[in-house]
């Protein structure tokens, strides 16, 4: 918690890194400035950042602001997801529980695997021909 009664966490996935202020509020969440609606365009992807307040059953209690930079829509949504979970455990220690129960404070750790010598991409080999 800081002096403006905001609590920080940093959410990352694949190679997105969010940083997450929460306070408390009407429920509105800005992502780089704009509303999460107009930032992310997928309803998936609303319904991703919105899991742990609904999961914790404080969906109108807290204003989130965010920034997030890296990756891809997918990867900025589930940052920013781990991001508010972490946020609010560091608010409401009492959240613990039911934010790990729903998987929300792991980090997810999978990324693109990288491209190896001798084959066109990470695991696909060139095509083979006898003549």
């Amino acid at each position: 918690m800081d002096e403006l009664g905001r609590s920080y966490a940093t959410g990352k996935r694949k190679t997105a890194i969010a940083r997450v202020w929460i306070k408390p509020g009407a429920g509105r969440i800005s992502v780089n400035g704009k509303d999460h609606t107009d930032y992310f365009g997928r309803a998936v992807l609303q319904m991703i950042i919105k899991q742990p307040l609904v999961a914790a059953e404080r969906n109108d209690q807290f204003d989130v602001v965010c920034t997030v930079t890296g990756s891809g829509p997918s990867g900025q949504a589930g940052a920013v997801r781990h991001g508010i979970a972490r946020a609010l455990t560091f608010y409401e220690p009492g959240l613990r529980s039911v934010l790990k129960k729903g998987g929300f404070l792991t980090r997810d750790s999978r990324t693109v695997e990288r491209k190896k010598y001798g084959r066109k991409k990470a695991r696909r080999s060139f095509q083979f021909s006898k003549r």
